[in-house]
C-alpha cells in the first residue's frame, strides 16, 4: 500500500524508501550497504559548489559513484548563484538527480548563508533554484526543514516556489533549525507542504524503525520517506520497513552471523575506497554505531578507536560476535 515505485522527473525509482545525504557518513561503502538491503535511492554526502568550481580535487573524490547501483543522487550546498551553476553542470554529466541543500543546520555551513540559513531568503532561495534548473540536464530536488525557527516557518511557501521553477522533488525535515535534531518531529508541516504541491513530496525527521516509518507515511501521506541517522550501524533498516509496509509483518532481528557479515563487507569496502590508513578510521564512527547494543559495547568500542589495520578489525569483530 505505502511501498511503490517513485518518479523523480524522468528517473524511475524502485521504490519510494530513501537513504539521507549525511555528511562524513553517506560515502560510496555505506551506500553500497543501503543500496543492497533495498533503499530505493542513496545520496552521496552534500558537497560545496564552491569547492566543485574551483575543481577541489578532495571535493570531486567525494562525490566518487564508480560501479554504484543507479539511481544516484547527488546533494550540492552553496548559495552562490554562479558556483552553483557550475556544480549543477558538473554534476549533471555524472549524476541522475541532483539535490540542493537548503536544511543543514551545522553553524559553519549557515554562517557563510549556505544550508538552512536560505530559509530567511526565499525569494532569493527561488532564484537560486531557478538557476540550477535552468542548468541541469538531470531532474533537480531539494530537501528543506520547517524554517529558521517558529517565527520563521515557511516550508510551504517554499515548497511552491521551487515547484514553479522546475524543481521535481521536495524532501521535508519537520524541524526547525534552530532545533537541529532535538524535538519531536512536525509531522503537520509536512502533511501541509504535500497538500500544497503535486510533485512528490518526501517525510524526513526521526524515522527509526516500522512503526515510525508507517507513521508518516499515515499522518502525512507522503509520496515516500527519507532515513538518514537511524542507519548507521543498521543498513538493513531499509529491508525491515520496505517488508513491513508490504506486508504488515515485521522481519526477525538479524542475526549475528549476518550483521557480521555485514560489518566485514563495510570495512573490506571501506578499505578499498580510501586505503587501509584513512579508512581504518573513517569505519570507527560506523563501528561504534554497530556495536551500540552489543555486550561490552563501552569496552569494545575503546579497542576498535585503537586499531590500525583492516586484519586487526576483522579479528577483533569476528572474536566478539561469534
Amino acid at each position: 500500500m505505502y511501498i511503490k515505485q517513485l518518479e523523480i522527473g524522468d528517473v524511475k525509482l524502485e521504490n519510494n524508501i530513501i537513504l539521507a545525504p549525511m555528511a562524513g557518513i553517506t560515502d560510496l561503502p555505506f551506500r553500497t550497504l543501503c543500496k543492497d538491503y533495498g533503499a530505493g535511492m542513496v545520496c552521496t554526502e552534500m558537497a560545496s559548489s564552491k569547492a566543485i568550481f574551483y575543481n577541489d580535487e578532495k571535493t570531486k573524490k567525494l562525490l566518487n559513484i564508480e560501479g554504484e547501483k543507479i539511481p544516484i543522487q547527488v546533494q550540492i550546498f552553496g548559495s552562490d548563484i554562479e558556483s552553483m551553476v557550475a556544480a549543477a553542470k558538473y554534476v549533471s554529466s555524472f549524476a541522475d538527480v541532483l539535490d540542493i541543500n537548503m536544511g543543514c543546520p551545522a553553524p559553519k555551513v549557515v554562517k557563510n548563508g549556505d544550508g538552512s540559513k536560505l530559509l530567511l531568503n526565499i525569494e532569493f532561495a527561488g532564484k537560486l533554484l531557478e538557476s540550477v534548473v535552468k542548468n541541469s540536464s538531470i531532474p533537480v530536488t531539494i530537501k528543506i526543514r520547517k524554517g529558521w525557527d517558529n517565527n520563521n516557518i515557511v516550508a510551504v511557501e517554499l515548497a511552491k516556489i521551487a515547484e514553479q521553477v522546475g524543481v521535481k522533488m521536495i524532501t521535508v525535515h519537520g524541524r526547525t533549525r534552530s532545533e537541529f535534531f532535538s524535538g519531536d518531529v512536525d509531522l503537520d508541516i509536512i502533511k501541509k507542504v504535500k497538500q500544497a504541491v503535486k510533485i512528490p513530496v518526501i517525510g524526513n525527521g526521526n524515522i527509526i524503525n516500522e512503526e515510525s516509518a508507517i507513521k508518516m507515511f499515515e499522518t502525512t501521506g507522503v509520496d515516500g520517506i527519507m532515513i538518514g541517522r537511524a542507519a548507521m550501524g543498521n543498513p538493513y533498516i531499509f529491508k525491515q520497513i520496505i517488508h513491513f509496509l508490504k506486508t504488515g509483518n515485521k522481519l526477525e532481528e538479524i542475526s549475528v552471523n549476518e550483521k557480521l557479515d555485514t560489518m566485514i563487507k563495510h570495512i573490506e569496502l571501506e578499505v578499498q575506497e580510501k586505503g587501509e590508513k584513512v579508512g581504518i578510521k573513517e569505519l570507527r564512527k560506523h563501528m561504534a554505531c554497530y556495536i551500540k547494543n552489543v555486550a561490552n559495547a563501552s569496552k569494545l568500542r575503546v579497542e576498535i578507536n585503537k586499531i590500525e589495520t583492516k586484519a586487526e578489525l576483522i579479528d577483533l569483530l569476528k572474536e566478539n560476535f561469534k
